[in-house]
């Protein structure tokens, strides 16, 4: 039995994995071993359908150390105009390129594809069997607990017969030797929207899509989280609507209206309230493409699959002879219960701020090697729960916006977040034009909203508490 000796083992090479990775790299001079069971880097980006963009800017993704993408606008598509988002193949490549240009010849990270951490002593070989054991001189990251599920690895939850055609998305753009008459979308995230959108742009018949959607979705207005100087008023002025939003809100259900009128959320529906909000992100050339689809079903979720019929919540309905089935129901944010990022000897990442995993991942790494005590660790990365309902989403922004309070207390942490390209927008805020009026109110209305924002979501947490 070999063994490898290591300062830290993370469990899990995706995005979070090699975002903390690269940060304690440039952080510490401790010695770092990753495990993973893919054969590549990339973690679910391995299994992702070929068509899956990012749903925000490039710019905003990936590892502290390596800039995704070139900051460059499409020039063409539903996303026209705005910043580029990076294909699932060039994601891949560019974890690739981390791995191999940045993690290794570093000399201090050793890295494990196909590989399966046991939980406690070592790792085994998925290929050959071989194990490992690792001795650990500080910590194991749990870059997995909030891992996505995707479509091509999950198993429904439905039962299907025989003779039914049910694919993930992957499995469409192999169907073109034989096109079916009509196609089923299963599910009402992202991923059916992604489905829906490239089965258009691909020349498909609006008519020949049934579309099924258990719950309406609120959505992110995609032009809200531009990263140039250009769109100054769009991202820092949309924060300002967001929190005077927040501020002024009697309740949810008014304060996913107003995100609405400010035009921070969008929906496709417009005569549909949706229920459900996993922070999608889209464009407005999206939204205009999905509502060319007419025969959408909300019966609630589908249970059978038959060859002639499905059978949901609240009723059945037919199906014409030959039709294909895309599974999308897929979540990728099943519910995990929160717990604590520090944990002793172990750190299981999570989000610090909604809705960005991967700067969440790169801050809690410069945390771990600024702090010692687990006490301020976990002050600065209280963990932020996902809103799975539309009620949960005051609490989960009250969360983040108490994580930023705490980071901007500490002055060595704000100089870092202040230079991370993953933050995002606070090297847009820094570049504020302070002599423009416009900019110069933006960042007054941020100021003087936060306050009253804050207090005025631990009221609607408070009353939804007391409540229940």
């Amino acid at each position: 039995m070999s063994v490898v000796e290591t300062d830290y083992l993370v469990v899990g090479a995706g995005a979070t994995g090699l975002a903390f990775a690269d940060t304690l790299l440039d952080e510490t001079d401790a010695h770092i071993t990753v495990v993973d069971r893919h054969g590549a880097p990339g973690g679910h980006w391995n299994d992702a359908y070929p068509f899956v963009t990012l749903h925000q800017p490039s710019a905003f993704y990936g590892v502290n150390s390596l800039e995704l993408g070139t900051r460059r606008k499409d020039t063409a598509g539903p996303n026209q105009g705005l910043y580029e988002l990076a294909s699932g193949a060039e994601i891949t490549a560019y974890y690739d390129r981390v791995v191999r240009t940045r993690l290794l010849p570093s000399g201090r990270v050793g890295y494990h594809p196909m590989s399966e951490y046991d939980g406690a002593h070592g790792f085994r070989n998925l290929l050959s069997g071989a194990v490992t054991e690792v001795r650990v001189r500080r910590k194991v990251v749990d870059a997995t607990y909030a891992s996505p599920s995707v479509p091509s690895t999950h198993r429904p939850r439905l039962t299907v017969a025989d003779d039914v055609h049910l694919v993930p998305p992957n499995a469409l753009p192999g169907l073109a030797h034989r096109p079916p008459a009509r196609f089923v979308v299963l599910g009402g995230g992202k991923t059916a929207m992604d489905t829906c959108v490239w089965l258009l742009r691909s020349g498909l018949d609006p008519e020949a899509i049934t579309w099924v959607v258990p719950r309406d979705s609120w959505l992110i207005n995609r032009v809200t989280t531009q990263p140039g100087t250009e769109f100054f008023a769009e991202s820092i002025g949309g924060q300002a609507d967001q929190l005077e939003a927040m501020a002024a809100a009697t309740s949810t259900e008014d304060l996913f209206l107003r995100l609405e009128r400010a035009g921070i959320l969008t929906r496709v529906d417009q005569d549909r309230r949706p229920g459900m909000f996993h922070l999608a992100t889209v464009a407005p050339g999206e939204v205009e493409v999905l509502r060319r689809i007419h025969d959408v079903v909300r019966l609630g979720r589908v249970r059978e699959l038959h060859p002639d019929h499905m059978v949901l919540d609240e009723g059945s309905v037919p199906v014409a002879p030959g039709t294909v089935f895309v599974d999308c129901t897929a979540s990728a944010v099943e519910p995990r219960p929160p717990q604590p990022v520090f944990q002793g000897d172990r750190i299981v990442l999570q989000l610090v701020r909604l809705p960005q995993p991967a700067f969440s991942a790169a801050l809690t790494a410069w945390v771990e090697a600024h702090h010692e005590d687990d006490g301020t660790k976990n002050r600065l990365c209280g963990t932020v729960p996902f809103p799975h309902t539309l009620d949960d989403y005051p609490a989960t922004m009250l969360a983040t916006m108490w994580n930023q309070f705490h980071w901007g207390q500490d002055t060595e942490l704000r100089r870092w977040i202040r230079a991370s390209r993953l933050d995002g927008f606070g090297e847009l805020m820094a570049r504020a034009d302070r002599a423009d009026p416009q900019q110069l109110a933006i960042l007054t209305r941020l100021k003087q909203h936060a306050p009253a924002a804050v207090a005025n979501l631990t009221r609607l947490v408070e009353a939804r508490t007391g409540a229940s």
